[in-house]
């Protein structure tokens, strides 16, 4: 029987904490075993709160990914890769931002806690309304 595949990004926006630990890693963990998982260091989607210190996301990138072979992710069973080192993934992007309607996106529930939570970033970009396209 053919495994499911799984995708899942992370945000390279900072040191990873024990949040991202028990909200995403030890799922991760457990999930490498009996899926196709593909995890991915979601640089761009940096940008979307690091626009002002860009630099700092290759130096975060390392970090995640050093952070995720610690917490025991093997790359022998799971496929790990930087979203901007896959330019299909900016294609996508641009093709489904074209049939996503507006409202659908206004309702996400990360959409309306990022515009509660961060403070210290302008948060009326497209880059913050597109993110879950």
């Amino acid at each position: 029987m053919k495994r499911k595949r799984i995708l899942s990004g992370m945000q390279p926006s900072g040191k990873l904490h024990l949040g991202n630990y028990h909200g995403a890693l030890k799922n991760w963990l457990a999930l490498q075993e009996d899926y196709d998982c593909f995890y991915f260091i979601a640089d761009w989607h940096s940008l979307t709160t690091l626009y002002e210190d860009p630099h700092l996301i290759k130096s975060y990138s390392f970090e995640v990914a050093v952070d995720w072979l610690a917490s025991g992710l093997d790359p022998e069973k799971c496929t790990f890769f930087v979203q901007s080192k896959i330019p299909a993934h900016a294609e996508l992007h641009l093709l489904l931002s074209m049939i996503v309607p507006v409202p659908w996106l206004e309702r996400n529930p990360t959409y309306k806690e990022k515009q509660i939570e961060v403070k210290n970033v302008d948060m009326s970009s497209y880059g913050i309304l597109g993110y879950p396209v």
